[in-house]
């Protein structure tokens, strides 16, 4: 293997400066809006779910369910198939989203057919499951990346596909005001003219975009992120499509509507367009709740049980039904692409189509956890109910009921393990399907819910190879994202309880009663159990949702301690560490060192070992972090191990530079060395002593150096740090030479040497001082390390890295260069950047950039928190810092 620069530990050579500093102040650069948002936002949601809860039941407190339901029954057949004719028009029309999204950002590169094929089928899954991030745009995110898009190119198709729908919201919000301004729900507190004056502002500013955008080329940018508009032929297209999918879409919901709703299409188009943008911020799937609330809210159709039932019918018809075409549609190019006698072409579509199938799957279990909750919370059937008493005794109806609602919100947080792939969660899902369908018989001889979830079990069992990975920890806690899904379902579930049983007398005692009839005292049970089962995953999820840090002592294998111990580079000693696990090769002659931190799996460096085994071992580590749901980082590597890395798809960040002096070149003659010559005759003239101890005689010394390390820590107001920096542990000094340097018999600084196998390079690890130390002692520590490497017959001597330099500040170059090179040249007031790199320009060392390779994307910043935090000690450590 060709020998490596170590590692840097930059801390201990320069001590006013900490070079972790510029990974931190780079991190610490974000707002609190980048900071909190994935908190925020779901909280946002249960507000909302909140609020829907409330608007429901004041609106709807005088309708019977069963007056809604024969409601529903009585829908005309001809608005019934109208309504399905506009819904396949709204779906025509999304597909030109990506359509013109994918034209305008990578022209030419994706067939069109299937762009829109993408475009519609994401869009279904979405607009059912919600999370359209982690389903929509990871769909479209699967697909184009394997057609070659860069990752950066994908943002902008779904960023530009989402600029559609929000252009038709404008332009019918705006049609809304100004074709029927008064009264207008939502701004009716507002004069029809301001109505009027705001509805022409958003038409002339569409206008005026259009118009924009004729003139060129143009950009739109975000913070951080660009992206490229598309022309204004392009934006025109983009806005008819979007405004035909939303007029149909509210034309599907608007033919369902009984005659009574008088409401003009103008002014219904609005309420719609705006219950939608609730429906989004709500968090719930398909904005369940908040988009009704929003509409009868909107309209004043409270007391209307037609219009109810309109609503149900719709979500039947626009929701589910495109979800379940998406599903039979995937089925159906599975079965028939595993044909032996499938063309080449046929089963590399089948290859493409692959992605959708965890978030179908996902969508189908989520859907099966809402229709047992929803079952629960409604009266059963009497007959029913009479025959199942004379089959099977009370308690088992009783135990059915509770079972059948605590496996609906399991299914509910299952579903997320499904979209990661998870085969835990797929053996579980399958196990609660087949549970949910023997508890629907039980508690009421529900068939129609067993047969659906009979059937959803076997799309389970179809897909069954999507479903390979096993995370190291578990399945893990929810996003709050999804929490807040699984919040607002179990919410609407109980308020449809309290609304179908709101006739009934609530007493202490009703909650202990136990009859065949007693539909009331089994949901107030029930929800007991689903609120419980809610509030531990909750609890779970505030616990256990941070980053994964240094944890106990790990027993550090023989066959590791060999390697290490033969090894020709440098920084394999932090295997010793204990904070480590380990990927052995097949032969048992290298190994990678990892740890886990928050979604990423973070590699030292690259294999230690054998050379030809480098790229067997870090594709079977690439592949270990695919198959345990996280991303593949690597920290800390080197300019000849990069083309490795970017066959992974994965993208390199420069970190900075390494200097390593050469040895053999080293001495404190010239000019240049006048400031070396100064620190060592000055530390001999004050009675410093160097000295290197042997790691057999480091024992007795111990209680000595921690309190100089003790002492340094305390100086500089920090604590340890871990990973790919070394920490204070009795144990792992032991098994390292140290120098130190005595003044009058005391030791005032040390540092513990690392040294390659084939003397091809030194360095150092811990480096600390005790604070009334000569202000020379580190230039005098190092200076003697230099000379006694030089004499024991090694080559290099690495000082570590300087952060963030060498980066670009070409206006070509990457943004993350641009930013560090920018932090480098302007951070003086923070951190002295260019001061540690001219400290050890003193040495004339040889630069050599090393790189953190993580996933592209915004999984980049994650990657860099992540790594940082694992540094740094631990999440909440960073942010204190």
């Amino acid at each position: 293997m060709i020998p490596k620069p170590a590692f840097p530990h930059p801390t201990d050579f320069y001590p006013e400066v900490d070079p972790l500093a510029a990974r931190d102040a780079d991190l610490q650069q974000l707002s609190w809006w980048a900071r909190y948002q994935h908190f925020a936002l779901p909280v946002a949601g249960m507000v909302i779910a909140a609020i829907t809860v409330v608007v429901l039941q004041r609106f709807l407190s005088d309708l019977s369910l069963d007056h809604v339901l024969e409601s529903a029954r009585n829908i005309p057949g001809k608005h019934l198939m109208i309504a399905l004719a506009l819904t396949a028009v709204s779906f025509a029309a999304v597909a030109f989203y990506d359509v013109v999204a994918v034209e305008t950002i990578a022209p030419g590169r994706i067939p069109k057919l299937l762009s829109a094929s993408v475009g519609a089928a994401g869009y279904a899954i979405s607009n059912a499951l919600g999370f359209s991030l982690l389903t929509g745009g990871m769909l479209r995110y699967r697909i184009y990346a394997g057609e070659g898009i860069a990752l950066s190119d994908i943002g902008r198709i779904i960023g530009t596909s989402w600029l559609a729908i929000w252009f038709a919201f404008t332009v019918l919000i705006a049609l809304g005001l100004v074709l029927d301004p008064a009264p207008t729900p939502f701004v009716d507190q507002l004069d029809p003219r301001m109505d009027l004056a705001l509805g022409i502002a958003l038409i002339l500013s569409i206008i005026f975009l259009v118009g924009w955008l004729s003139h060129g080329e143009r950009t739109l940018t975000l913070g951080k992120l660009s992206i490229r508009l598309p022309n204004s032929r392009g934006a025109l297209t983009q806005i008819v499509a979007g405004l035909v999918d939303v007029c149909a879409a509210a034309g599907t919901l608007y033919v369902l509507m009984p005659e009574t709703v008088t409401t003009s299409p103008a002014v219904f188009t609005l309420v719609f367009v705006v219950a939608t943008i609730i429906g989004i911020a709500s968090h719930a799937p398909g904005g369940l709740g908040a988009f009704e609330a929003s509409m009868i809210a909107g309209l004043g159709l409270g007391t209307n049980p037609d219009a109810i039932a309109a609503l149900l019918a719709f979500r039947v018809i626009y929701t589910l039904l495109p979800f379940l075409v998406a599903i039979v549609s995937v089925l159906a190019f599975e079965a028939y692409a595993k044909h032996a006698h499938v063309s080449q072409r046929m089963r590399s579509a089948g290859r493409i189509l692959e992605p959708l199938i965890p978030p179908l799957a996902a969508g189908t279990t989520f859907l099966g956890g809402i229709m047992l909750l929803l079952s629960g919370s409604v009266p059963g059937a009497t007959e029913r109910l009479d025959l199942l008493s004379d089959l099977l005794p009370l308690p088992f109806i009783e135990v059915s009921h509770l079972a059948a609602s605590f496996v609906g919100v399991a299914m509910l947080i299952l579903a997320r393990g499904l979209a990661r792939r998870l085969q835990q969660a797929w053996a579980a899902s399958l196990i609660l399907f087949i549970l949910g369908a023997v508890f629907s018989i039980g508690k009421g001889l529900d068939w129609e819910d067993a047969i659906v979830l009979v059937g959803l079990s076997a799309i389970l069992i179809a897909f069954r190879t999507s479903f390979y990975r096993r995370p190291i920890e578990g399945v893990g806690p929810l996003s709050w994202g999804w929490l807040a899904s699984v919040i607002s379902i179990v919410a609407i579930s109980i308020w449809l309880g309290f609304f179908s049983y709101r006739d009934i007398d609530y007493s202490n005692q009703l909650f202990w009663q136990f009859a065949v009839d007693g539909d009331a005292p089994r949901f107030l049970r029930a929800s007991i159990v689903i609120l419980i089962a809610t509030a531990a995953a909750a609890l779970h999820t505030a616990i256990n949702r941070k980053a994964i840090y240094r944890k106990q002592r790990v027993e550090i294998p023989l066959a590791v301690s060999a390697i290490v111990a033969s090894s020709n580079v440098t920084h394999a000693a932090l295997a010793m560490l204990g904070d480590k696990q380990f990927l052995m090769s097949p032969d048992g002659r290298g190994f990678i060192m990892y740890a886990r931190s928050g979604g990423s799996l973070i590699a030292l460096g690259g294999p230690i070992g054998p050379e030809e085994g480098d790229t067997e071992l870090s594709w079977a580590f690439h592949d270990l972090a695919d198959r345990s749901a996280v991303r593949t980082a690597f920290y800390g590597v080197q300019p000849q191990q990069l083309p490795m890395y970017l066959d992974m798809g994965l993208v390199a960040l420069k970190l900075g530079e390494v200097a390593r002096v050469d040895l053999a070149a080293f001495n404190l003659d010239g000019p240049r060395r006048q400031p070396l010559r100064y620190a060592d005759r000055r530390a001999e003239k004050d009675g410093l002593v160097f000295e290197v101890v042997k790691a057999n005689d480091v024992a007795p010394l111990l209680g000595e150096l921690r309190l100089v390390s003790d002492a340094w820590l305390d100086m500089k107001a920090g604590s340890e740090k871990g990973f790919s920096l070394g920490y204070f542990d009795n144990e792992y000094l032991s098994k390292f030479d140290i120098a130190v340097i005595r003044q009058h018999g005391r030791i005032i600084a040390f540092a513990n040497l690392w040294g390659s196998a084939d003397k091809s390079e030194l360095t150092v690890d811990l480096m600390r001082h005790a604070p009334d130390a000569p202000k020379i002692v580190m230039d005098a520590l190092l200076t003697r390390l230099l000379l006694h490497g030089k004499a024991q017959g090694y080559c290099w001597f690495n000082l570590g890295a300087a952060p963030l330099s060498g980066l670009s500040a070409s206006r070509l170059a990457s943004r993350w260069n641009r930013f560090g090179s920018f932090l480098y040249r302007r951070g003086q007031n923070l951190y002295r950047f260019d001061g540690l790199k001219a400290f050890k320009d003193k040495f004339d060392p040889v630069w050599t950039p090393h790189y953190f390779i993580c996933p592209p994307g915004l999984d980049t910043i994650r990657s860099l928190f992540d790594v940082t935090a694992l540094i740094s000690g631990g999440r909440l450590e960073l942010i204190r810092k």
